[in-house]
């Protein structure tokens, strides 16, 4: 779709409101033709000696109203035409948002977000002014261009008319070649202002990296040089676009001297009244806004195409996921997964491979595997985020695409490895899916995730804000804020992408305990590296390059042999970890002594010399 059927359309659908600001500017234009011919005929008069007295102050008062009648008119359609406009911004918005929101991760993995959020500010405003301000400047400049000069050939003389109207086809063909030069301009400054502010949101998200390895003063330096061009860009936009005014300049000097020598010629020859050439300069001076106008709005056009350019691939974009279910609730059921492969866009190496699986409702599905088995990815493909290559995964009998992508997505419960918290408190971070939970709901739901204790300790409880992206928290909080918004939503299906490997491993037990109490009925899928997290799963799927290397529960898995003789990946697994764990109890016990030791050495300074020998440690023990 080009800009002028996007306009087009719009107009066709406010109609009403384009067509009544038309009315108060066709208003303005004949009030604007009729001045200049009235203060004509009142200087003739004058001339004559005919206006005196209170017909002179008749016609002065006339003068005066249509004045202030233009003025209320212009406010009036102002109002009506830019309130409309406006509209058109609005829903361009909405269906950007909408849009984005439809989108898979495939399409954001080919923009970039700060140019997305340019998109959404600069450019949806640049053609809210190709719909408001140009279709209303474009409209008063033709209509005044229009009468004024049919007014002059017609009703002033047509041979003045035509010697001064000689320039005006020069200008048209200077306007014509800036136009060209301020749509590339545009495009470029548009471009250049979405570098710039995906520069700053990244910056800004990753401030603390940066800090971190030093990179402050490289992010400075990078920030300037983006910042710099996008002024750049701008300024020369708007150098194309200011030489529009010199190039109405020069022409209306030159209708102006052409008017001033044809028409004083006329004058002196007595083929025009003095009141006539006075009444054709001044319908000259009207040709100075709509030529003027024609600049300003080939400007806003040009910005607007530009932008247009820039807005209409995302908003046309196909869906990653394609949304065309039909059923619109999802029961609670058996959820298989027969024969999935999935590749990456781009990858050779699949990410899954002839995976299969089956976890009736209520069980718990533990997912575990070395780092790219392809854990994640499952888990993407159960919420659509990505559709299988080949293979399907049915839920309660149905195919998960002949699902309504809302009613899906509204089934199951995502908490990722790190989980994103809003600039919100900390109860309207966990009723995130669930606006209308009460502060019990809330609280209990906290305490199922082993988060309460933590929220009372914060300066105000549940209504402490959590700062943008939760960065006052730390990252186990955040994971167990994350869960807790999770189980108060209650879906059927519960997805925990390692969501707890930023807790320990007392925390994790308690969250499992209480999962495993509070689920009713509901299916979960846990995906941990340590391996403790799935020990009590129904079921137990060992992950290998996206196949199943191994399957069962905890008791089956340690006691698997392999044909070759030696224990499974997930018996040797769990030996490490095991064996991690117990130096990680020796060490905590060691350095509990030796702080036991210290507060001893502490209480007696001088050791085993002390002054008061044991029987001021025994008292008992005095003879």
């Amino acid at each position: 779709m080009t800009l002028s059927r996007l306009i087009g359309g719009f107009v066709l659908t406010h109609w009403r409101a384009y067509a009544s600001a038309a009315a108060m500017l066709s208003g303005v234009a004949l009030l604007g033709v009729w001045l200049p011919r009235q203060i004509g005929q009142m200087v003739d008069a004058l001339v004559a000696r005919r206006l005196t007295g209170a017909a002179l102050w008749h016609e002065i008062g006339l003068l005066l109203a249509a004045g202030a009648l233009i003025y209320g008119l212009r406010v009036a359609w102002r109002l009506q035409l830019f309130a409309t406009a406006y509209r058109l911004g609005r829903d361009l918005r909405v269906q950007l948002y909408g849009r984005l929101l439809q989108q898979g991760p495939r399409f954001f993995q080919t923009q970039r977000t700060g140019d997305l959020m340019a998109l959404a500010t600069n450019d949806v405003d640049a053609v809210e002014m190709a719909a408001g301000e140009a279709m209303l400047a474009g409209f008063d400049g033709t209509m005044t261009l229009l009468l004024v000069v049919a007014t002059m050939t017609l009703g002033v003389d047509w041979r003045l008319a035509g010697v001064v109207l000689l320039p005006f086809p020069l200008m048209a063909l200077a306007f014509w070649w800036i136009s060209r030069h301020l749509h590339l301009a545009s495009r470029q400054a548009l471009d250049a202002f979405g570098a710039l502010n995906d520069q700053v949101q990244e910056s800004l998200t990753g401030v603390r990296t940066l800090r971190a390895l030093g990179l402050a003063g490289y992010s400075s330096a990078q920030f300037g040089a983006l910042a710099s061009a996008a002024a750049d860009a701008g300024g020369r936009a708007q150098r194309w676009e200011a030489a529009y005014e010199p190039a109405v300049g020069l022409t209306l000097s030159a209708a102006m001297a052409l008017s001033l020598g044809f028409g004083g010629w006329l004058v002196w020859r007595n083929e025009m009244s003095l009141g006539q050439l006075t009444s054709f300069g001044l319908y000259l001076s009207q040709l100075i806004w709509p030529m003027f106008a024609a600049g300003w709005v080939l400007a806003l056009i040009e910005r607007g195409r530009a932008a247009w350019a820039r807005l209409a691939p995302v908003l046309e974009t196909p869906l990653t996921v394609d949304d065309h279910g039909t059923q619109a609730s999802l029961a609670p059921g058996l959820l298989q997964a027969t024969h999935l492969h999935f590749a990456y866009p781009g990858q050779q190496r699949p990410a899954l491979a002839g995976l299969s699986f089956e976890l009736p409702a209520g069980q718990t599905l533990g997912l575990v595997g070395p780092t790219g088995a392809g854990k994640s990815s499952l888990l993407k493909l159960l919420q659509r985020q990505w559709p299988a290559d080949q293979g399907q995964i049915r839920w309660s009998g149905v195919a998960l695409p002949d699902y309504r992508l809302s009613a899906l997505r509204a089934a199951i419960s995502w908490v990722p490895q790190e989980p994103f918290l809003f600039s919100a408190s900390v109860a309207e971070n966990i009723a995130l899916a669930r606006p209308g939970a009460s502060r019990a709901q809330i609280m209990a739901a906290a305490k199922a995730a082993a988060v309460h204790e933590d929220i009372c300790r914060l300066p105000q409880g549940y209504d402490t804000p959590v700062g943008e992206r939760g960065i006052t928290l730390s990252g186990g909080q955040r994971q167990r804020l994350a869960i807790a918004r999770a189980l108060l939503v209650d879906a059927p299906l519960l997805l925990l992408d390692d969501a707890l490997s930023a807790v320990d491993t007392g925390t994790a037990a308690r969250i499992l305990a209480n999962l495993q109490q509070h689920r009713q009925g509901r299916s979960v899928i846990i995906v941990s590296h340590r391996l403790a997290t799935v020990r009590d799963a129904d079921q137990i799927l060992v992950l290998r390059h996206g196949r199943v290397a191994e399957q069962g529960r905890h008791t089956d898995l340690i006691d698997r042999v392999q044909a070759d003789g030696h224990a499974g990946w997930y018996a040797t697994q769990w030996r490490v970890q095991q064996l991690e764990a117990s130096l990680a109890d020796t060490d905590a016990n060691t350095d509990a002594n030796a702080d036991a030791d210290t507060d001893d050495e502490a209480s007696n300074p001088s050791g085993g010399s002390s002054p008061l020998g044991s029987e001021a440690l025994h008292p008992g023990r005095h003879p």
